[in-house]
């Protein structure tokens, strides 16, 4: 536990001073609340609420993705993990502390989400749950793109167009049918679903969230097991 809390706090320290990676934590929750101040709220045809579920889901599905991604990608460049496993820590014990950070700082900024969207009580923690359920799938997905690229730019340009798929599908599916029925399956769909319609049943869209999940560790583990974190 010693080995997963120092990389944890040495991850978070790097998202502290990186103000790249720091801006990637920001810059929805900021777009989300321009939005729900100039657009939506002034609006008596959009819900106060339309543009945070909106950009909630971009951001589980995209940031989440990219950013795990990168970081391993980037130690991998850098030979981190050659001096980390040199001085006792496991390969695990590093993906718990990076996948700590990543769901740290996202059950911070899916808070400040909710808040913004003015939820509370029972649809607030609703709200969290499902967000923080695909802030999992992203981490999964994110760890297996960075345990596959060579280096962060190759990282990039793998995590960033998934991404944009998950992110963007729920938006697009509010316009067209047959892309809600296509990408139905895809747990960002799902969240999208659990946080827009707090009095739909959670228990169906949880359980293939959940699927998501099983499928994506599954796949990490068979790609861990083939390549590991070799740098």
């Amino acid at each position: 536990m010693r080995s997963v809390k120092a990389i944890f706090i040495k991850q978070l320290l790097d998202i502290i001073k990186n103000r790249m990676v720091l801006i990637q934590f920001v810059i929805f929750p900021v777009v989300a609340l321009v939005f729900t101040e100039l657009v939506a709220k002034p609006s008596e045809e959009m819900a106060d609420s339309m543009f945070v579920t909106m950009f909630a889901c971009i951001y589980a599905g995209m940031t989440v993705l990219a950013t795990t991604a990168g970081i391993i990608a980037e130690d991998r460049e850098r030979r981190s993990l050659r001096f980390l496993i040199m001085a006792g820590v496991k390969p695990y014990q590093y993906l718990l502390g990076i996948g700590g950070v990543m769901l740290t700082a996202s059950l911070i900024v899916t808070v400040v989400f909710g808040l913004m969207g003015g939820f509370g009580g029972a649809d607030l923690l609703k709200f969290v749950a499902a967000l923080m359920l695909g802030a999992v799938a992203s981490v999964l997905l994110g760890a297996t793109i960075g345990i596959l690229s060579k280096n962060q730019q190759a990282a990039g340009a793998m995590a960033m167009p998934l991404g944009m798929i998950l992110g963007f599908t729920p938006m697009l599916a509010m316009f067209n049918d047959t892309v809600k029925k296509v990408f139905g399956i895809f747990y960002t769909m799902q969240v999208d679903m659990l946080v827009n319609d707090f009095a739909a049943g959670f228990l169906k869209p949880a359980l293939v969230i959940l699927a998501n999940v099983t499928v994506l560790l599954v796949m990490f583990v068979a790609v861990y097991t083939k390549k590991g974190l070799r740098s």
